[in-house]
């Protein structure tokens, strides 16, 4: 018998609302509420699912409650709620960033462990790459560009744009290097408007060698004048041009990857493919979710070493 798991979202905003969506479609799961510093606002959206809002000092009674929890709260506040909810027991799924600073990462990493907890990242688009067959491909890239840029926004400014965009496409590019991280160099532009205020750069611009010898250039925007995710990946035998946006590829490469990957559940639906798989991991009938607060630690590493590697100072650039 599949056991019922009891779950709950924390954080009542956008990507709240994405989960609480994925865990009222699930199976075997009670959906038991969410909770938000805001109780007003965790009221609102759980008014939406017919579940019980949780607010303010109500973590404790919240956590007490359920099995597992996505964290979908500001980024800033993703170490804080998970160490509490794996001190109490609960399996957690973070979004991404896993956190904003290594230490709460690594804390988190190594709670989970000690406690035989699962520690799951919101790094959805592994999906559409696995959808692809992108990690069938026998062969190490030589060489991976990756762009991503988005217009102007007042969401995610709790972080810089390596941390809310760039991020994907680390994460990406780990998964396929399969090795660490060498020589970096970076610039960063950042928006001057009156009145703007965001933490850390607007517009970054990355090269990175891997210990493999695989050359990287990755670029992300937040003021952008049109959105753009793109990605080349050239191999040994070929290259890959990827439009993550329109959910198109060319190949060159001799490798039979799955040009109908759009329409491949997994892609079609990344998040719930995340959030399913991290249920099935809890339930232990799926060994290891989409992505590992592990996996999720390095790219925030590599994130982390890039915002540190530029300049701080506003329209400043530097590589």
């Amino acid at each position: 018998m599949t056991k019922i798991l009891r779950v709950g979202v924390a954080g009542a905003g956008v990507f709240g609302g994405y989960h609480a969506n994925k865990y009222k479609q699930a199976t075997a799961v009670d959906f038991v509420g969410i909770y938000d510093l805001d109780k007003a606002r965790a009221e609102a959206l759980a008014a939406q699912h017919g579940v019980k809002a949780f607010g303010g000092d109500e973590l404790a009674d919240f956590l007490a409650a359920i099995d597992a929890v996505t964290i979908a709260t500001p980024a800033f506040a993703h170490a804080a709620v998970a160490l509490k909810a794996l001190d109490a027991g609960v399996h957690v799924y973070s979004e991404k960033p896993l956190a904003v600073k290594e230490a709460d990462a690594v804390a988190m990493v190594d709670l989970a462990a000690e406690k035989g907890l699962v520690l799951a990242c919101g790094h959805q688009e592994r999906a559409v790459f696995e959808a692809m067959g992108l990690y069938d491909v026998p062969q190490t890239p030589l060489r991976l560009e990756a762009v991503r840029n988005g217009t102007a926004s007042t969401r995610n400014l709790d972080v810089s744009v390596v941390l809310d965009l760039m991020i994907h496409d680390l994460d990406l590019a780990r998964t396929l290097a399969d090795a660490g991280p060498g020589g970096l160099v970076a610039s960063a532009r950042y928006r001057t408007d009156e009145g703007y205020k965001a933490v850390g750069a607007d517009e970054v611009t990355a090269e990175i060698e891997f210990e493999n010898g695989m050359t990287t250039r990755f670029q992300a925007s937040r003021m952008a004048e049109a959105r753009e995710r793109t990605m080349r990946i050239v191999y040994p035998s070929g290259e890959v041009r990827i439009d993550l946006l329109n959910r198109t590829f060319e190949n060159t490469t001799p490798f039979a990857l799955n040009a109908d990957f759009a329409e491949a559940d997994i892609a079609k639906d990344p998040l719930g493919t995340s959030v399913f798989r991290f249920l099935d991991t809890v339930r232990g009938t799926r060994e290891r979710p989409l992505c590992t607060g592990a996996e999720a630690l390095k790219a925030l590493q590599l994130a982390l070493s890039i915002d540190e590697e530029v300049s701080p100072e506003p329209s400043v650039s530097r590589l």
